[in-house]
C-alpha cells in the first residue's frame, strides 16, 4: 500500500489535493483519533471473529540464524474463511534487544535521505544492515517522504504529518522499545524575539487532517535538512515559497518568492516558508542575523513532550493493531488499506517484557494466500506480541536477509509480484555490531543431486560465534565423501560414481560441517517424463526435449538431454542440450520414436509429420486494420508500427501506449485487430510472442472470439515486470474454444485494485506471434487377433497365421508371444538379449518389461506387476491382458474353448 492522491482530473497534477493511503483501491478516509470499528462491524461479529480466530491456527515450519540476537522463523497460518481452509506463510524476523550484539534502526532511501524511494534489499545493503522490512506508508505523487516520524541512529530526519490515528514503533536509547502515535510541535525564533510555528521537517505535500487548509504548504514554515532528498521541497505543494538558508544558527540567504538553489547544508537547514510564514521572514528575518528553531514529538495518548534525543530509532506506520497482548481497536478506519482483503502484510511489534521486537511479514504469493487485518492480529498474539502495529503492505511488503555464512542479501520471501521489489519510503534494518569472532561452523553449497558420471564442486562458507560471515578457503579445507558410497573427491571437486545417498564432510581448522548428497540411479526412480508430448517427424525439425525425473521419495529434478543416452527409432537425429534435431527420416515412416535412457530407465517421445508452429503476424507488412482503443474514456493510448524499439534493429513491431493517470477503476488500451479480430487458421493449442516491457508491474491479456462468437481472455502476463524483451505463451488448449477462432485484441490493463501500485503510463512492444499447433500421433491400425492356448494356429483379421509359439497358461495367467501381437497391431518389438528386456513401441505408448520381473515401465512410468514375462522356445511371452490393455487393446477370453481374442 502506499499513499496517492485522490483523482480529480488531470488539473489536479499541478496542485496538492487531499490525500489517501491506498494498497489495493480503497482510501484512507478521513476519522477523528480514537477507536474505530472497521465498516459493517458490530458485537456479534467481533465476537464471530472472536470464535474463528481461536479455531486459526500457527504452527511454525523452520528457524534460522541471522546474527548474534537475531533469528528467522517461518510459520504457516491457517485459517477458515466463509468454511474453507485457507493458508498462508508468515515470516518473523525476532530480534533479542538484550542482545548487545544486534540493534534496530531506521532505513530509508537512496544514500539513507528521505523524499527519495529505495528498494528495501538496497536501503538494507547502503546501510550495512543484515536483514530488514518495509515500514511506514508514504504519498506515491510525492517524492515519497514517509508520513509518519523517522529518526535514524538518533537524528531526526522527517515528523509525522498531521493525520489522526497514525502509529509509529520506536527504539529507546536506553533499547526499550515502543509504540506510539505522535504529532509535531516547533518553532522558529528570530533574533527579534518574534516566532513562528513549524509545521514540520522533511514533508512531502500532503492534506492535512483538522487543519484550516487542505494544503500542508499554505501559510506554513518547513524546516528541510540534509536529510532531505527530493529534487524540489516539495513538489506539488501548490505553493510558491520565501526561503531561508541558515547555517550554524546564522542565516546566510533569504529568497523572496522564488526557491534557493542551494541544498540544505550538513551543519544547517533551509526554512521553507509562504502565506504568513513568509511575512513572517519578510518582517523579522535578515541575512547576518541569528535564527533560533526549536521541535519536539508530543505523544497523543499522554499528551507530553517526547524529545526526539531520546530514540535510538523511530519509523511511524498505520493503526495500532495488538495492546496488552489483545487485539485492539482500529485507530483508523481500515477500510484504505483493504483492511479486509487478504494481501501481503507488514507489522512490528514487541514482548511484554521489551526485550524481543517482532518484525513480521506475510506472504500473498502461489499458494499463499496472505491475511487481513483481523487475521493478522490474531497472528501477532499468537506470536507473542504485547503491542504492534500495522506497517505499509501489499506490494510494498518485503523482507530481505543475509543467510547465515552469506556476504551477500537475498529476499527471504516472493513479494507479490515474485522477485520484483518495489521502492518503498523507508524500512527498518537490523544490524550486528558484534566484533570479528573466531570460526564455530560452516555451509557447504554446490550440487544435492548429481547424475551418475559428472563431476560437482563445492564450496564451505564459515560464520563466526556472533553468526556473521567468516572467510573459508574452500579449496584448502579437507574434503570426503563417506566410504565407499557415491563418489570420490579430488580437491573439492566430487564425481559421482554410484548411486544412493553419501554425506560430504569438510573440514576447517578443527571446524566440520556435512552436506547430504544424492546420486540418482534407475532404483531411485518412480517416473521419468519428457516434458513435451511429441514432436514433428521431419528433415530439420527440431523438438524441445527438457526431461523431469521423479524420485520414489516424490522428489522431481529437471535434467538437460545430455543426461540421458538417446535411441531413435524410425529417423536419424541429433541432441544438443534440451533439443533434438531431424536429420534423416526413414522410407515409410509414420511414427518415429526418440527413447530416452538415464541408467537405463527409459522414457519416450513420438514423432510425427505435421505442422507444429505458424507465425500468425510479424507486424513487417500488415495487409489489414490494427486500430487503438481505450477504456474508460478519461484513458489515452494507442497502437502504431515502430522500429528499432530497445535494440531491435531490423524489422517492425507493434507498440501499444497507455495513460491511466485519469478516472478510476479498470483502465486498458487496447491493440484491436481487424476491427472485429483477425481469423487463426487451425486449431492452436498455444500461442506465443515477444513482448517488450517496460516493467510497469501492468496486466497483458488477449482476447479470442470463438465460432460461436464466445469471448476468451487469455493472460499473457499478470505483471508486466521485465524490461526488454521477453517470449511469452499463452495455453490456449484448456479454453474449450470452438475453432476456428479470431485474435480479436491484446491489450494492457490495470485493475483499481493497488492501481497505486502500477505505473500508470508507458508503451509496450509486441512482435512474432506465432500459433503452436498439437503434434498428433496417429491411431495404430485396427485388426483382431484371435488365438487359442495351447495352439500354435491365429488368425490376424481373419487371415491365418501360425506362431513360433502357442499361448500358454499358467496358474491363472495367459501368455503370449509379444512380438507377434504388436507387429499385428501396428507396434514395434525391441529385444535386448544381454538384459533380457522387452520394449514395445505402439502410437503414443512404450511399454517396457524384463523377464522374470514382476514391474512393467509403461511410458516412463514404473508400476508393479503380480506377473512377470517369461522365455518359452526362445520366444518372450508376456501376461496378455495386462500388457494389452496398457497398449490400449482389449482382451475376451472364452473359457469353454480357451479363446483368446485381442482387438
Amino acid at each position: 500500500m502506499r499513499l496517492k492522491k485522490k483523482n480529480k482530473g488531470r488539473q489536479a497534477k499541478r496542485l496538492a489535493v487531499k490525500t489517501a493511503i491506498v494498497m489495493l483501491g480503497g482510501t484512507l478516509a478521513i476519522q477523528p483519533a480514537g477507536a474505530v470499528m472497521p465498516a459493517g462491524w458490530s458485537p456479534v461479529h467481533i465476537h464471530a471473529a472472536a470464535a474463528a480466530a481461536a479455531a486459526n491456527t500457527l504452527k511454525e515450519v523452520s528457524e534460522s540464524i541471522v546474527t548474534s540476537g537475531a533469528k528467522r522463523i517461518d510459520y504457516l497460518w491457517t485459517a477458515t474463511r466463509s468454511g474453507k481452509t485457507a493458508t498462508s506463510n508468515v515470516h518473523v524476523i525476532e530480534v533479542d534487544l538484550s542482545n548487545p550484539n544486534v540493534k534496530l534502526d531506521a532505513i530509508s532511501g537512496k544514500n539513507s535521505t528521505v523524499g527519495t524511494l529505495n528498494t528495501v534489499q538496497n536501503m538494507v545493503k547502503e546501510s550495512g544492515a543484515v536483514a530488514g522490512i518495509n515500514a511506514d506508508v508514504f504519498n506515491t505523487t510525492t517524492e515519497g517522504a514517509p508520513m509518519g516520524p523517522q529518526i535514524t541512529n538518533g537524528v531526526l530526519m522527517s515528523t509525522p504529518e498531521q493525520l489522526s490515528g497514525m502509529y509509529a514503533f520506536g527504539i529507546s536509547n536506553s533499547r526499550v522499545p515502543s509504540v506510539d502515535s505522535y504529532s509535531f510541535k516547533g518553532t522558529v525564533t528570530a533574533q527579534d524575539g518574534t516566532a513562528y510555528q513549524l509545521a514540520g521537517m522533511n514533508q512531502s505535500s500532503y492534506s492535512p487532517e483538522g487543519g484550516s487548509s487542505v494544503y500542508s504548504h499554505v501559510d506554513a514554515a518547513y524546516i528541510y535538512t540534509s536529510a532531505w532528498g527530493g529534487a524540489q521541497r516539495p513538489k506539488n505543494s501548490a505553493t510558491t515559497p520565501t526561503e531561508v538558508l541558515v547555517r550554524n544558527g546564522v542565516i546566510e540567504k533569504i529568497s523572496i518568492d522564488a526557491p534557493l538553489a542551494d541544498t540544505p547544508p550538513a551543519d544547517g537547514y533551509i526554512l521553507r516558508t509562504h502565506g504568513k510564514a513568509a511575512d513572517f521572514v519578510k518582517s523579522h528575518l535578515q541575512v547576518g542575523q541569528t535564527i533560533q528553531s526549536d521541535y519536539t514529538l508530543v505523544s497523543n495518548t499522554t499528551g507530553k513532550n517526547v524529545d526526539p534525543n531520546s530514540f535510538q530509532m523511530l519509523v511511524g506506520g498505520h493503526t495500532i493493531l495488538v495492546n496488552n497482548g489483545a487485539a485492539a481497536a482500529f485507530s483508523r478506519d481500515i477500510t484504505g488499506v483493504s483492511g479486509s482483503s487478504y494481501v501481503s502484510r507488514s507489522a512490528v511489534g514487541y514482548s511484554k517484557d521489551g526485550k524481543k521486537v517482532y518484525l513480521i511479514t506475510t506472504e500473498k504469493y502461489g499458494n499463499s494466500t496472505g491475511v487481513n487485518l483481523k487475521e493478522l492480529q490474531d497472528i501477532m498474539v499468537k506470536l507473542g506480541v504485547y503491542k504492534g502495529m500495522n506497517l505499509d503492505g501489499g506490494g510494498s511488503t518485503t523482507m530481505v536477509e543475509r543467510p547465515l555464512a552469506e556476504t551477500s542479501l537475498t529476499l527471504s520471501h516472493s513479494t507479490q509480484y515474485d522477485t520484483t521489489q518495489r521502492s518503498v519510503s523507508n524500512g527498518i534494518g537490523v544490524f550486528s555490531t558484534a566484533p570479528q569472532g573466531q570460526l564455530k561452523g560452516m555451509k557447504v553449497s554446490g550440487a544435492n543431486v548429481l547424475l551418475l558420471g559428472t563431476t560437482a564442486s563445492y564450496t564451505a562458507k564459515g560464520y563466526d560465534n556472533y553468526y556473521n560471515p567468516y572467510t573459508v578457503d574452500s579449496a584448502a579445507a579437507s574434503w570426503s565423501v563417506t566410504s565407499g558410497s557415491i563418489g570420490t573427491f579430488s580437491g573439492n571437486t566430487l564425481t559421482a560414481t554410484k548411486a544412493g545417498s553419501g554425506t560430504i564432510t569438510v573440514k576447517s581448522g578443527s571446524v566440520t560441517s556435512t552436506y547430504n548428497v544424492e546420486v540418482v540411479g534407475k532404483d531411485q526412480i518412480a517416473s521419468l517424463k519428457i516434458d513435451t508430448a511429441a514432436g514433428v517427424l521431419a528433415s530439420g525439425a527440431q523438438v524441445s526435449v527438457p526431461i523431469t525425473v521423479t524420485l520414489k521419495d516424490g522428489k522431481t529434478y529437471k535434467l538437460s538431454g545430455n543426461s540421458v543416452k538417446w535411441e531413435f527409432i524410425g529417423f536419424t537425429a541429433t541432441q544438443k542440450d534440451n533439443t533434438l534435431t531431424v536429420n534423416t527420416v526413414n522410407d515409410g515412416t509414420k511414427t518415429g520414436y526418440a527413447i530416452a535412457r538415464y541408467d537405463g530407465y527409459p522414457t519416450m517421445i513420438p514423432l510425427t509429420p505435421g505442422q507444429s508452429e505458424t507465425v500468425f503476424e510479424d507486424f513487417e507488412n500488415p495487409n489489414y486494420l490494427i486500430s487503438g482503443q481505450v477504456t474508460p474514456d478519461t484513458t489515452l493510448g494507442g497502437v502504431k508500427l515502430v522500429t528499432g524499439l530497445g535494440g531491435q534493429t531490423t524489422g517492425k513491431s507493434l507498440q501499444i501506449s497507455y495513460d491511466f493517470t485519469a478516472g478510476t477503476g479498470t483502465k486498458a488500451s487496447y491493440a484491436v485487430f481487424n476491427t472485429n479480430g483477425r481469423t487463426v487458421g487451425g486449431s492452436p493449442s498455444s500461442m506465443t510472442m515477444d513482448i517488450y516491457g517496460d516493467k510497469s508491474l501492468n496486466w497483458l491479456r488477449a482476447e479470442f472470439i470463438d465460432n460461436a462468437g464466445k469471448s476468451y481472455l487469455v493472460d499473457l502476463a499478470k505483471q508486466i515486470d521485465w524490461s526488454g524483451w521477453k517470449n511469452v505463451k499463452a495455453d490456449l488448449s484448456s479454453l474449450g474454444m470452438s475453432y476456428p477462432v479470431k485474435l480479436k485484441r491484446i491489450y494492457v490493463v490495470t485493475t483499481g485494485d493497488g492501481q497505486d501500485e502500477r505505473a500508470a503510463s508507458g508503451s509496450i512492444g509486441i512482435d512474432n506471434i506465432k500459433m503452436q499447433f498439437p503434434v498428433n500421433v496417429p491411431a495404430a491400425p485396427s485388426t483382431q487377433i484371435v488365438m487359442n492356448i495351447g495352439n500354435k494356429a491365429a488368425t490376424v483379421g481373419g487371415k491365418a497365421y501360425t506362431l513360433d509359439v502357442a499361448p500358454v497358461e499358467m496358474q491363472g495367467t495367459t501368455y503370449v508371444p509379444i512380438r507377434f501381437i504388436s507387429e499385428a497391431m501396428g507396434g514395434i518389438v525391441k529385444w535386448e538379449q544381454s538384459l533380457s528386456r522387452v520394449t514395445v513401441l505402439r502410437g503414443s505408448t512404450m511399454l517396457e518389461m524384463n523377464i522374470g520381473k514382476k514391474e512393467m515401465n509403461v511410458n516412463g512410468k514404473v508400476s508393479a506387476t503380480s506377473v512377470a514375462p517369461i522365455i518359452q522356445n526362445n520366444r518372450t511371452l508376456i501376461p496378455i491382458r495386462l500388457v494389452s490393455e496398457n497398449l490400449g487393446l482389449k482382451v475376451d477370453y472364452e473359457a469353454k474353448t480357451r479363446k483368446v481374442t485381442i482387438s
